[in-house]
């Protein structure tokens, strides 16, 4: 697998209920101002990669899920002409316009598959999807006239990858909808998103708790670490992450550390190659590790993993860790 402000008088839980709600946000008007002239052309350097969009992209082609959910947040479905590569389930509230989207493969397509989808604009996750098979060289796709958009998360080249952070993830948003010449629903996205957040940081219920983000692995767990996804969202409800001071997204940790750390709480990462209930059944089975507190308490959080890589479900991952917390009242 490639992998690439709280209310008076509100309680906790009531409180938490209401920031999936937030996330959901106002229907999106109708493209009023797709074809306006005075919004082309629109340049832009993305992994150092010049992209000049003429016109409104009309076919858009997306590969991997986060650029999928991109372009449906911003209520722009109807331009998807093809999509592939799904991590775990698309979120309920894009599921029924994902539903009309064809479909080119259940992984990465053919490029004979992708050139066949006509696109005007090919906008991937990852670098792989620009591999020679796939959608191609990007500069090749150019040249042909099809411009490409690589999440800045995803860039060949290290250095030129932004830090893990909510404004990075904004700056994307904002920058994919410039190119499809609706700028305005990046805006209020972003707003929608920047609310929610403010709510999940002020009511903070992981506040004193310790958590383990188990993503996958039973030898050894592979975990979220200190530089991505997984620590902006424990940060964001007050928990710490007992493997923060592993430098990089997600990385291998220890049984012997979670044993000896013995966390509050059990993040279980949801996803198509390792599920949440996979690694609960596991942990219940080990005649150790069904030791630990938070087992013995059935103190587990479930994240799909979407909502927990930098991109447009980050938010509904912070939101809704929160509002799992805030129900198991582990700080009462």
């Amino acid at each position: 697998m490639i992998r690439p402000t709280t209310v008076p008088g509100l309680s906790l839980a009531a409180g938490a209920v209401l920031l999936l709600a937030g996330c959901a946000g106002a229907p999106m008007k109708e493209s009023g101002a797709a074809g306006s002239s005075d919004r082309f052309p629109v340049e832009l350097v993305n992994c150092d990669q010049q992209v000049v969009v003429e016109s409104t992209p009309e076919r858009v082609v997306t590969l991997n899920q986060g650029a999928t959910e991109v372009v449906l947040a911003l209520g722009l479905g109807d331009r998807l002409a093809g999509t592939a590569y799904l991590d775990d389930a698309i979120s309920d509230r894009w599921a029924e316009e994902y539903e009309q989207a064809p479909v080119l493969a259940e992984e990465y397509p053919t490029h004979e598959a992708v050139l066949e989808a006509e696109p005007d604009l090919v906008y991937a996750s990852y670098a792989s999807a620009f591999d020679k098979g796939v959608a191609g060289d990007r500069s090749v796709l150019a040249d042909s006239g099809t411009q490409s958009y690589l999440s800045p998360f995803g860039c060949p080249d290290e250095s030129q990858r932004p830090a893990p952070t909510f404004d990075a993830v904004w700056q994307e948003l904002s920058e994919v909808a410039e190119l499809l010449g609706e700028p305005e629903r990046s805006t209020a996205l972003v707003s929608e998103q920047k609310e929610t957040l403010s709510r999940v940081r002020t009511q903070a219920p992981g506040e004193g708790l310790t958590a383990l983000w188990y993503d996958s692995g039973d030898k050894t767990p592979f975990v979220g670490a200190g530089e991505g996804g997984p620590q902006l969202i424990l940060d964001a409800v007050g928990a710490e992450n007992m493997f923060h001071d592993v430098d990089r997204g997600w990385g291998e940790g220890s049984w012997e550390d979670v044993l000896a750390t013995d966390p509050d709480v059990i993040v279980l990462a949801d996803a198509s190659w390792s599920s949440a209930q996979e690694k609960r059944a596991f942990l219940e089975k080990d005649p150790v590790l069904s030791e630990l507190t938070a087992v013995k308490k059935g103190a587990f959080v479930t994240v799909a993993y979407s909502e927990a890589t930098p991109g447009v479900r980050m938010v509904d991952g912070a939101a809704s860790v929160a509002r799992q917390l805030a129900d198991l009242e582990l700080g009462q």
